[in-house]
């Protein structure tokens, strides 16, 4: 069997989604779908997670399962949405999501019923565990440092890494979100990634085009060692954490962390409807003595 890929790129958050797919027994998972969302007037819509439903749709495809590599800070997952359309694909995720959870229930003071043991979702895969999905089979490789929980996928000779490792000229994840570590992202890449066959094929999970250039999203763990800009494989990790923590420390928080965080700790589920039969979100409010300049040149993209 050679799976077959079909990318989705959202260019609001420079997000990749993928539909893996066997051509011969047509069955299927789709990994990172993007539900989009406005901050300006709360706008959600369908757009990206409908062209994934009308090509699994179109080619006949059975889905088996919706993976999520982490609880995504720059968008909704589009996860629920597509299960609606496929009620028989399970939504999964790594276990250690729990954590998150637990972590996030607190900032964003959720409700004392919020569950914090991963049952929103169908699926809480352990690190190595191999998830069969008809004819596919998807390994699970834990890759903390980006988050703590953040997972990346092997199936058959293609690696889909979400946030951990970028495209050679892009680098990484950052690493300065809550329970973040850059030296946990260092011993993910190199002691986990970086030790896979050279040939492995590696599927970003955004590409935010540096210096202008197309999109991509396709490397190998050997273009990553050898050329990867923030962390080739003869980098130290000393260096790798000094380089890493001063480049977060300049960063803005992503445009939709907190949407985004709370929607998809809960797996994709949209809050509640009130009795106004209205949904709401939770924004906290950050007061800075003195006021950060409104001019600043800072970089709103990279998550």
């Amino acid at each position: 069997m050679t799976i077959q890929i079909q990318t989705f790129h959202d260019t609001r958050t420079d997000t990749l989604t993928f539909v893996v797919f066997d051509a011969e027994t047509r069955d299927a998972v789709v990994i990172d779908p993007v539900l989009d969302y406005n901050p300006i007037g709360s706008k959600i819509w369908t757009e990206s997670v409908d062209d994934v439903i009308d090509f699994v749709r179109g080619k006949e495809l059975t889905l088996h399962a919706i993976l999520e590599t982490h609880a995504h800070a720059d968008h909704l997952s589009g996860s629920q949405m597509i299960k609606k359309e496929f009620p028989e694909a399970q939504i999964a995720i790594g276990a250690r999501i729990v954590a998150v959870q637990k972590l996030f229930k607190g900032f964003f003071d959720l409700p004392k019923d919020f569950p914090t043991d991963g049952s929103q979702f169908d699926l809480l895969l352990e690190d190595n565990e191999v998830l069969k999905a008809g004819s596919l089979e998807i390994k699970t490789i834990y890759t903390p440092g980006h988050t703590p929980a953040c997972a990346t996928y092997l199936i058959e000779d293609a690696l889909f890494t979400g946030d951990a490792l970028f495209m050679p000229d892009q680098g990484t994840g950052r690493c300065d979100f809550p329970a973040g570590s850059a030296a946990d992202l260092y011993d993910s890449i190199t002691e986990r990634l970086y030790t896979l066959p050279d040939a492995t094929r590696v599927f970003v999970g955004h590409d935010y085009q540096p210096g202008g250039r197309e999109v991509l999203y396709e490397t190998t763990i050997a273009d990553s060692k050898a050329n990867n800009v923030q962390l080739p494989a003869d980098r130290s990790k000393e260096e790798f954490i000094q380089f890493r923590e001063a480049r977060d420390a300049t960063l803005e928080a992503p445009r939709l962390l907190f949407q985004s965080v709370q929607v998809n700790v809960d797996a994709g589920n949209l809050p509640e409807e009130h009795a106004n039969h209205k949904r709401y979100l939770k924004i906290p409010i950050n007061i800075f003595r003195p006021a950060p300049d409104p001019d600043a040149n800072v970089e709103l993209s990279e998550v």
